[in-house]
């Protein structure tokens, strides 16, 4: 069950370079991450999901700049503005209350030390009351929380499989039990069957331990199983967020529809998958408007100069008795409009 907030962005926009030549790569995004809970960030490569990420933290790097908005989160001691911490308060904070799994465990790992130096690297800089011997012993406990041998820790990456490596990350970012774990594509080049595998351990851990997951990945199938919530995410806006079940049975954005009519169902009628036309603009030339609505089916005459805000569609309960709780950025559901019949299923209808 998902509790109170740990995390809260608001209006967080992002831009690479500044002045004439600055690129506005994630614009006035907003999310609320609670206990437990997963959110899923979803969206075409270059759509802003790992932006906003390491935003969030604060490891943007140049020429990434920060330009507005609030990153709230609450740890032990109280609220803390992210965005306003310094250096000192950063460092505190990251590994400890918030940490990262990152993209490519091979290149993420230190290729020329051992995993014993680099799961008791943080042990080290976070827990300095700790002797080496009782640094050692939460290792070992660490590799067996995911699935590892005590015999890994003398290993190097290179020596351990891909799924091994990703697991030895995983390891990494529980080692001093944050409050949330950021997941940058983890599961990224992994066979399905590993990639399984080290979904059901990390659930189970979850539940387990109590830490909340921010899941990034451009497999909305995936997250439609593993996630509490899902923000889908467009030329750096955040265009949809629904729960899971909400946004899988009855989106509401017509990208949403078209990443959704993407992948192919596993039970029911066969039915023809339809991908979505053309390709992402470039985020140096966004087209005016909606920047879906070049490639949008449903695109009306105002979405070509006028930009959506993120809102909750003008629609009624829906049949389990719960309020319609989600949100998009459509002319569609802005009200007065006809909405077409795949916009606007309810939740528990055929599609």
């Amino acid at each position: 069950m998902t509790g109170e907030p740990v995390l809260e962005v608001r209006d967080l926009c992002v831009d690479y370079g500044v002045g004439p030549g600055g690129v506005r790569a994630v614009t006035d995004a907003t999310l609320t991450l609670r206990r437990g809970e997963v959110l899923g960030l979803a969206g075409e490569s270059g759509s802003g999901k790992s932006t906003l990420a390491y935003a969030v933290t604060r490891l943007l790097r140049a020429p990434g700049v920060i330009t507005g908005g609030e990153v709230r989160f609450h740890g032990p001691d109280g609220v803390l503005d992210l965005l306003e911490a310094d250096a000192a308060t950063l460092r505190r904070v990251r590994w400890d209350q918030i940490s990262v799994v990152f993209q490519s465990a091979m290149h993420a790992l230190n290729p020329v030390a051992r995993i014993d130096a680099q799961l008791t690297d943080a042990l080290r800089a976070h827990r300095a009351r700790l002797g080496a011997a009782e640094r050692r012993e939460r290792a070992v406990e660490l590799l067996r929380l995911v699935g590892i041998g005590e015999e890994r820790l003398r290993s190097y990456p290179h020596e351990l499989s891909g799924g091994m490596r990703q697991r030895v990350m995983i390891a990494m970012a529980l080692a001093l039990e944050p409050r949330v774990v950021i997941m940058d594509e983890p599961t990224t080049a992994l066979d399905v069957v590993t990639q399984r595998e080290i979904l059901d351990e990390l659930m189970q851990l979850k539940d387990r331990l109590g830490f909340a997951i921010v899941f990034i990945t451009h497999d909305l199938s995936l997250l439609i199983e593993l996630a509490d919530t899902i923000a889908i995410m467009y030329a750096g806006r955040i265009v949809e967020l629904a729960d899971a079940q909400r946004l899988f049975h009855s989106p509401r954005h017509p990208y949403t529809l078209g990443l959704l009519n993407s992948f192919p169902a596993l039970h029911g009628e066969r039915v023809r998958m339809e991908g979505i036309p053309g390709s992402p603009p470039a985020l140096t030339a966004l087209p005016a408007g909606c920047a879906f609505h070049p490639r949008c089916p449903f695109a009306l005459a105002r979405c070509a100069h006028d930009v959506p805000r993120l809102t909750e569609p003008a629609e009624p309960a829906e049949p389990d008795g719960a309020p319609a709780a989600r949100s998009a950025a459509c002319w569609l559901h802005t009200g007065g409009e006809h909405v077409p019949a795949p916009l606007a299923r309810v939740l528990g209808s055929t599609p």
